[in-house]
């Protein structure tokens, strides 16, 4: 009994601390294969962002460059794995892209939400009053 007392605190203490497991954390922009494939050299900015959203680093200094950033925690040390989309514009027009993102994380990351929270789909508002 004794030992049992003091199993269950310790147990406890690692799991809150994180040692016996890690979540993988992703952060920075999630963005679809399919929006990514659709990039092409010639769209505005405003048509870039409505693929890909609003960049997570906009350099006020070179403002013709776009950084769309994300990281992910790799394992239980804390290792983390980040990946970088760059998109160069002339004029406010798209010339060519560089870099790599988390294509299957973002896909998987999506998949989880829409089990979790549901699709986000409007309320029926077609109620008649009898």
């Amino acid at each position: 009994m004794s030992r049992l007392l003091l199993i269950a605190p310790v147990s406890l203490a690692l799991a809150g601390c994180g040692i016996l497991y890690k979540q993988p954390i992703y952060q920075g922009n999630l963005m679809e294969k399919e929006a990514v494939d659709q990039l092409r050299p010639g769209l505005s900015k405003q048509q870039v962002a409505g693929l890909l959203g609003t960049p997570s680093l906009a350099d006020p200094f070179h403002a013709q460059r776009w950084d769309y950033a994300a990281s992910e925690r790799t394992n239980r040390q804390g290792d983390v794995e980040i990946k970088v989309l760059t998109l160069h514009f002339e004029n406010d027009t798209l010339v060519r892209w560089e870099g790599e993102y988390f294509p299957e994380q973002d896909l998987e990351l999506a998949r989880k939400s829409m089990r979790q929270f549901g699709p986000n789909q409007p309320r029926n508002k077609d109620k008649r009053s009898r």
